[in-house]
């Protein structure tokens, strides 16, 4: 296998599960020491990114080194959770392995530019906003910290809603 091929199965697995309404959630198996600081800021109301002491890089999503300079000492710092939709998609079926997910569809899932790390992309889930009208590459948006819950596997989680 190509290497660059390669590094995509070392990633976390994700695993389904059911939460006590019946409501499914994704998460992945974790945190763990490399994205527990991550997890940690969304419980108190912040977004924190990974950040390179040697090279100043922002990084996401969470490593134990940076992809730019190699360097292994990396700090954890609050970003403002605003930007702009750099992509987005809607997803009208369930996956196979994802039929947990029927009857919720369709979602949106955001990849927003945070203009405050140096137009970082981070993936969210949107916040249903229909008064809004159609989503446009561009919008701004705002994350806002879902708290914890059955849902969520116990943990606060990152989501986006636009604003302007």
């Amino acid at each position: 296998m190509e290497p660059h091929l390669d590094r995509h199965r070392r990633q976390a697995p994700m695993r389904w599960i059911r939460d006590y309404e019946g409501h499914p959630a994704a998460l992945p198996i974790g945190p763990n020491e490399v994205d527990r600081p991550y997890w940690d800021g969304l419980r108190i109301g912040e977004l924190r990114l990974q950040r390179c002491t040697g090279c100043r890089a922002w990084i996401w999503e969470p490593r134990w080194i940076c992809p730019r300079c190699h360097c292994l000492d990396l700090t954890w710092e609050s970003v403002e959770p605003i930007g702009r939709v750099y992509s987005w998609t809607r997803t009208w079926t369930c996956f196979p392995g994802a039929e947990l997910f029927d009857g919720h569809t369709p979602y949106v899932v955001l990849l927003v530019e945070l203009p405050d790390a140096d137009a970082t992309r981070v993936l969210g889930l949107e916040i249903d906003a229909p008064d809004c009208g159609p989503l446009r590459i561009g919008d701004d948006v705002r994350g806002v910290m879902q708290s914890a819950s059955a849902s969520t596997s116990g943990w606060s989680v990152l989501r986006w809603e636009r604003w302007s």
